[in-house]
């Protein structure tokens, strides 16, 4: 007999009840917020178990970067918007171009702003959005959910296996529906929430820091860092610039100053401005240099020390 979706949803983690907080409406303020506290203290410890699959994604989203493929984030509520608010931190923190890591969520650009949850349970909605962005081999599709079934991320991820694509699949209970249309699934399963089924906080938590070391880990492994600085930021705004100055700085010991005049030379180009610096080569050299290392600033500078 088919499950109806009342005893699935019943059956999974995410939406149990917390026996820790079944007093939480009794409870003042501070005591509510110790709840909220204790709860989330637990999901670095359940984040840490799935390292070795973040891993796993992390390596297929490099590759996928390297072939001139994307990273394709989709997910419905509050999975989505999760997926949205990572990718479109990616251009401006990395230089990376626009549309190399997607965000697409159930309902489109309504769904940011007001809730369309609707959207979420059409399946063939999820492949068709990946047929509006023309996806490729290349690409690697990650499929959000808390839950773990959500008909828009399944029919995406089904679709992207038929296309050829890495799939994986981000989910916070281990008997997810969608780890069976992926290649990789991430399940760290937080267990139930402070309030009943409400996604958003625990569930939530775990797919952002999983989110965050995915985006982090392929921009580092592509080349975007120099030690642990973001060489790649992009100076779009004023707050950008000082901070590309601060980090050619740390980068060179260079007085402001100098990190400025350097800067100024290569268009605000942090990466480029290091390279100058700690090379002594004019620009077309540095790079040149940089060119040759595929944009590994510290690869650059070694395969010039190696040369002399």
């Amino acid at each position: 007999m088919k499950r109806t979706l009342a005893s699935e949803l019943g059956s999974l983690a995410s939406e149990s009840r917390n026996p820790d907080t079944l007093d939480i409406d009794l409870l003042p303020t501070l005591g509510i917020l110790e709840k909220i506290n204790n709860a989330d203290s637990t999901v670095p410890g359940v984040v840490r178990q799935v390292l070795p699959e973040v891993a796993l994604a992390v390596d297929a989203v490099v590759e996928a970067f390297r072939s001139g493929g994307r990273l394709v984030y989709m997910g419905a509520g509050t999975s989505g918007r999760i997926g949205l608010l990572d990718a479109v931190e990616c251009p401006p923190t990395y230089g990376v171009p626009e549309g190399m890591v997607v965000p697409l969520m159930a309902g489109g650009e309504d769904a940011i702003h007001r809730a369309q949850e609707g959207a979420e349970d059409n399946p063939e909605l999820g492949a068709q959005d990946l047929r509006n962005i023309n996806l490729n081999p290349k690409d690697v599709v990650v499929g959000i959910a808390a839950s773990g079934r959500t008909p828009y991320v399944t029919g995406g991820l089904r679709y992207a296996r038929e296309t050829g694509c890495t799939t994986v699949a981000l989910a916070c209970n281990k008997s997810a529906t969608i780890a069976k249309e992926a290649d990789i699934a991430i399940l760290p399963e937080v267990g139930p929430e402070v309030l009943t089924g409400s996604t958003r906080m625990k569930a939530g938590t775990a797919q952002k820091l999983v989110l965050n070391m995915i985006t982090t880990a392929s921009m580092i492994r592509s080349g975007k860092s120099f030690y642990n600085l973001m060489v790649d930021v992009k100076a779009t705004n004023q707050k950008l610039v000082d901070r590309t100055r601060r980090i050619v700085m740390e980068a060179t010991g260079a007085p402001p100053d100098e990190a400025e005049r350097i800067l100024n030379q290569c268009g605000h180009n942090a990466k480029l401005a290091i390279m100058m610096i700690l090379s002594g080569l004019d620009r077309g050299e540095a790079e040149a240099a940089l060119n040759n290392a595929d944009g590994f600033l510290r690869l650059a500078l070694q395969n010039l020390e190696q040369e002399k």
